[in-house]
């Protein structure tokens, strides 16, 4: 008996402490805000990321890689940021050894994006990179395969899926209290008189054109709108200005699945930003359906989608270092950007071919 017991209060304590940590164990605690590095410090991270990270609630700005010297003390001036965890386009690669930047967002020209994603997935970081992904679907295979080789999270930064608004009419595709979609227009761009030839917007190389630049959002759009993949497109592109050597205008229309069509226009010549869907009950309609601030929607019945008034490239990053901290895909993956780039590189092909329609 004194035996059995023995063995039984030994095997109770054996139970205890394999349930229970041992004070030589050490348990690693995820952070509480992930630190984010911006790579490029235009437009777009200075006024707009920068800003918002300041008020995320799961990440944080902590580091920059620029190949700007001078803008690296007003940086560090304004957001504190450490001189260890500031990087060029050289050395990039060295933040593999910072444990304190877990996430690099790429925001530099369309024509950059996969060698520096691949430089931060490589370096073991995760990478936010911004729209359009990739000049073409070959790079973004390689941006999709740097990452999943790493076992780094990928997110593309289409904001507008994060965005309050945009997401109700996205539930709609599927609840269809207007009926079954019929059409969907879609136009965004606004009106650009750039002063610098050598604008990276003005040039086909480095990703620039309005296709690239502003058309990602009518196409993203209309996917999201539908739910459905394109079965073929037929594009125009024109430029009236001699300046912009790649597109200025880009007219496209999109076949998708059940006789929807989809009629987009992206431009750099005029403000537009509006996104309407056809149903067989009724309409909606976002105007504007991709600015910074104040998307809103009506439909036929009167019904208003007021703005959200918080900041949508905040909600955009806490939702991916969410996906991050609970290992889960993000909102928006890089194989949602690919998506896009195959449309595009067909829009591409049919405007070369006197607008033919080019199969999906």
């Amino acid at each position: 008996m004194e035996n059995r017991r023995t063995f039984i209060k030994k095997a109770g304590l054996l139970t205890a402490i394999s349930v229970m940590p041992s004070c030589n164990l050490i348990i690693p605690r995820k952070k509480e805000k992930l630190g984010v590095a911006l790579v490029g410090l235009g437009y777009y991270s200075n006024d707009l990321l920068a800003p918002a990270l300041q008020l995320t609630k799961h990440c944080e700005l902590k580091g920059i890689v620029t190949g700007s010297p001078e803008k690296i003390p007003l940086w560090q001036q304004k957001y504190g940021i450490a001189t260890k965890n500031v990087y060029n386009y050289q050395n990039m690669h060295e933040i593999a050894n910072n444990d304190e930047i877990d996430i690099v967002y790429i925001v530099l020209p369309n024509g950059l994006h996969k060698k520096f994603t691949i430089i931060g997935a490589n370096a073991g970081k995760h990478v936010w990179c911004e729209k359009p992904m990739a000049m073409n679907v070959n790079e973004c295979q390689q941006m999709i395969h740097a990452c999943s080789k790493n076992k780094v999270q990928l997110s593309i930064g289409y904001r507008m899926q994060h965005e309050p608004v945009t997401q109700q009419i996205i539930k709609w595709r599927n609840s269809k209290p207007y009926g079954a979609i019929k059409s969907v227009f879609a136009e965004a761009g606004f009106y650009s008189n750039p002063s610098d030839p050598k604008n990276w917007r003005l040039h086909k190389e480095l990703g620039g054109g309005a296709m690239f630049d502003m058309g990602v959002y009518t196409l993203n759009a209309s996917r999201y709108a539908t739910g459905l993949e394109p079965m073929s497109v037929s594009a125009k592109q024109f430029s009236d200005r001699a300046v912009f050597i790649a597109d200025e205008t880009t007219t496209y229309d999109l076949e998708f699945p059940n006789g929807i069509m989809a009629t987009c226009k992206t431009t750099f010549g005029a403000n537009i930003n509006t996104l309407k869907i056809d149903c067989d009950k009724g309409w909606y309609e976002l105007s504007p359906m991709q600015s910074y601030s104040g998307v809103r929607g009506t439909t036929s019945d009167g019904t208003i989608l007021t703005p959200f008034k918080g900041n949508q490239q905040a909600k955009q990053m806490d939702d991916n270092a969410l996906a991050i901290h609970y290992e889960k895909l993000p909102l928006v993956p890089g194989e949602e950007g690919m998506k896009d780039i195959k449309v595009v590189e067909a829009i591409m092909k049919s405007a070369a071919n006197n607008s033919v329609r080019v199969t999906l």
